[in-house]
């Protein structure tokens, strides 16, 4: 069944894709003509979707919705640990609280790990300081502990457990394999 000539004519007067009027006039004409014999569909074509840019993610996840405990503390880590770092820096802060609460060697809940005596500079007895909630850097931090948490986008792999600012040396990097340097922090796995 071919379609054309009143059916261009009446998409024009009515301004509707030319596609909706062969929609309708098939609906009609199967009425009353019987149907052609069916052939089969074309192949589906699968487009992955390509990645959003990390800037994109973060525009996206910076809402005002608030984060439960957990989130929380990855928020709080990442602001405290890569407040000023690149973003893909702050990821990557935020990959290694998850790594470790997923390694089986820290304990299982982010704010287990960040709270873990010696493990986080910023933290004192167990307690955080106080957070600019105001600022911009709270509000990227809350957006990548979003990312993180979601599994949006990575900047390590899952292996990797530590990590130091560059300009420290402490004794235990000598003994690890050094992964990644992104902003300020050099990145280990065992």
């Amino acid at each position: 069944m071919t379609f054309g000539g009143a059916g261009d004519a009446l998409a024009q007067q009515v301004k509707v894709p030319l596609t909706a009027v062969q929609a309708v006039v098939r609906t009609t004409a199967a009425a009353i003509v019987p149907p052609a014999p069916a052939t089969p569909a074309p192949a589906a074509v699968t487009v992955s979707p390509q990645p959003l840019p990390l800037d994109s993610l973060v525009a996206l996840n910076s809402v005002d919705a608030a984060l439960d405990e957990q989130a929380k503390c990855l928020a709080t880590a990442v602001y405290f640990e890569s407040m000023g770092e690149p973003l893909q820096g702050q990821l990557a802060v935020a990959n290694v609280v998850i790594n470790r609460a997923r390694s089986g060697r820290y304990p299982s809940s982010w704010c287990g790990v960040v709270k873990q005596k010696a493990q986080f500079s910023f933290v004192r007895n167990g307690r955080f300081p106080r957070v600019d909630t105001d600022g911009e850097a709270w509000s990227r931090a809350r957006a990548i502990a979003r990312i993180a948490a979601n599994n949006l986008a990575q900047a390590l792999p899952a292996d990797v457990l530590w990590y130091h600012a560059d300009y420290v040396a402490p004794s235990w990097g000598k003994r690890l394999s050094r992964v990644d340097k992104i902003g300020a922090h050099i990145f280990y796995r065992a």
